[in-house]
């Protein structure tokens, strides 16, 4: 134990080598003297809000010197009897922290804020902090608080209170009842230092450090380790974001289904994108789940196999060209027809105007030959340059994949960036006017985002439609864990025009050929279950053929621990009912650690 002399002389040399972050209170004497319990209050806003205050003691529980959210957490050994005030709480000090350090007994002074990540706009929830600090290291090697622990049975099934209508449906100023609701439970520990035990991974480590783990293994589990995300009322209330707090090199390589076995602990943080976030100080030993890749059947002879598979701005510059092949030899067995989606132009990310693709495609083929697969051939549409979204320069489209040794591609008409394919009749069919052509790409629908690639395919000497598509993404939409209950979810305005727009264009070929075979496939950026798909399904036109899984197995796409489908493959009435359609989601990349691509791919195989 520090004498008082020396503690004030640890003090002031702290305020000396912390004087870039540090701003010196001038009326200390008139400040506040509370407690941390104080400062968090019972509602997810201090009552302290843009107030200094003065001595608010703590114990420091983690120390976090990287990155643009430095400083240090605080708890009080000496808590409150109410469960809705946390006894933690953050201290900003904007540079790394020095002269501090867990176990430290220190006082601290500065003026409380509610630091909203990722700005107002976002719509998160705000982090309580005190910023603009001076602070006092009274002792030192001083035991930390004991953890909380979080656990299925500590976190409520219920997952957030609906937000106060008087305040655009904020729940900022509500009450928290953590004993009724997940979100509630977690704001009432933020800043704490708190515990998981031998949780399984549900959402695979990334390059930030940063992993999905639940409290609640059975929560819409699946047979591989994964939590489902079914409905918008099912947010699975168990899962939580882990970070490291030590160096990245030490944060494992992490596959859904692994465990963190033992004690996984560390302070309660609140982030831009995921939420609440351990991060963790110690993390539990990675035991592996022994999560395989997924391959799928071939087809047969009768059978024709179309899929889908988003690889992620594919430009000719990545290293993942051999991966990708593998990917489609090995695991998706080769299909007859693949749409891509984010493929890159020529030159990538480099903005010269350049909007052809042939030497991305053209080194995935090859790629695709090396590892044992057909030479397929292709056909694309080169964009408006700058005009269909994502990374600026990439100039991202759709593009068809064929293998000629199984099915036909009919060219008819010059399709380009700016002409709309249109429904005709020939010899009694449905036929586009242009193969390949784009859908409607005046159309406000489509504004900076991807238009469809329409094209007509023959097999055994059917014709079948296809329609490659990249809806417009979710971002800008509001997150779970927002302060908005239920969160805004804006981007769907556009993909319902889009949804509206395809299936306008589905039903003029119904309309022309009652039994047309159509497939709409692509990164759709929508749940099976979302209005959008509802839309796309509109008087039957056609059916997501993702459905016909049992719902555990309905995913392919892993967002923040929740397994959830953003690929679909859909399919017209004549392929539904009589196409003896089999679905397969090939599971070889949202589980994984060392991902090539964010999405899994999709594959039906039917008879036309």
């Amino acid at each position: 134990m520090a004498s008082k002399s020396s503690a004030r002389l640890a003090a002031l040399t702290v305020a000396a080598v912390c004087s870039a972050s540090t701003i010196v209170l001038t009326s200390p004497a008139q400040a506040d003297s509370v407690r941390a319990h104080d400062i968090q209050g019972s509602t997810r806003l201090s009552p302290y809000a843009g107030r200094q205050v003065t001595d608010v003691a703590g114990i420091v529980t983690g120390v976090r010197g990287y990155g643009s959210s430095r400083g240090f957490w605080i708890q009080d050994p000496r808590p409150d009897a109410d469960p809705a005030t946390s006894e933690g709480v953050f201290v900003f000090t904007g540079s790394t922290p020095k002269g501090v350090a867990v176990g430290d007994a220190v006082t601290v002074s500065g003026t409380v804020s509610e630091y909203v990540p990722g700005g107002t706009s976002s719509g998160n929830q705000s982090l309580t902090e005190i910023t603009r600090p001076t602070f006092t290291v009274v002792s030192n090697g001083n035991e930390v608080p004991a953890a909380t622990t979080i656990s299925a049975r500590s976190v409520p099934r219920a997952y957030a209170p609906e937000g106060d209508a008087e305040a655009d449906g904020s729940v900022n100023g509500l009450p928290l009842r953590p004993s009724e609701y997940a979100l509630d439970f977690y704001e009432s520990l933020e800043g704490m230092n708190v515990r998981v035990a031998d949780a399984r991974v549900v959402g695979a480590s990334d390059p930030y450090t940063e992993l999905w783990v639940t409290v609640k293994p059975w929560e819409n589990a699946n047979r591989r380790g994964g939590t489902v995300y079914g409905s918008y009322d099912s947010q699975n209330t168990g899962r939580l974001q882990i970070q490291s707090l030590g160096k990245p090199a030490d944060f494992p390589d992490a596959n859904v289904g692994d465990t963190l076995a033992g004690t996984t602990a560390g302070p309660l943080d609140y982030n831009q994108y995921g939420g609440y976030t351990m991060v963790a100080s110690e993390i539990g030993t990675l035991e592996s789940g022994g999560l395989e890749r997924e391959s799928t059947r071939r087809q047969s002879d009768r059978e024709l196999a179309v899929a889908t598979y988003n690889v992620e701005n594919l430009d000719p510059s990545d290293d993942t060209f051999a991966a990708h092949a593998e990917a489609i030899v090995r695991n998706l067995a080769s299909p007859d027809i693949v749409s891509l989606e984010e493929i890159q132009d020529d030159n990538g990310t480099t903005d010269d105007g350049t909007v052809t693709a042939g030497a991305t495609v053209g080194k995935l083929i090859d790629a695709i030959v090396a590892a044992g697969g057909p030479r397929y051939d292709w056909r694309g549409i080169d964009p408006v340059y700058g005009q269909d979204g994502g990374q600026p320069g990439g100039n991202i489209r759709q593009a068809f994949l064929f293998n000629p040794e199984r099915v036909s591609f009919t060219d008819r008409g010059a399709g380009d960036a700016t002409t709309a394919t249109q429904v005709t009749k020939v010899r009694g069919k449905a036929a586009l006017t242009h193969s390949p052509g784009r859908v409607a790409p005046a159309d406000a629908a489509w504004e900076d985002s991807r238009k469809p690639l329409a094209g007509e395919f023959v097999f055994r000497g059917r014709t079948v439609v296809v329609i490659a598509n990249h809806f417009n993404s979710k971002g800008g939409d509001q997150g779970l864990t927002a302060q908005y209950q239920p969160p805004s979810r804006s981007s769907e305005t556009q993909r319902h025009a889009q949804a509206r727009v395809l299936n306008t264009f589905v039903k003029d070929i119904l309309a022309t050929q009652k039994n047309a075979d159509v497939v709409a496939l692509g990164d759709i950026n929508d749940f099976e279950f979302s209005t959008t798909t509802l839309i796309l399904e509109d008087d039957g036109a056609l059916w997501s053929a993702v459905k016909s899984l049992p719902r555990s197995e309905r995913y392919s796409y892993v967002y923040q621990g929740n397994s959830q489908v953003l690929d679909q493959i859909l399919v017209s009435p004549s392929i539904r009912w009589g196409g003896r359609l089999s679905y397969d989601s090939v599971h070889v990349n949202a589980e994984f650690h060392d991902q090539i691509s964010d999405h899994d791919p999709q594959v039906l195989r039917f008879r036309p």
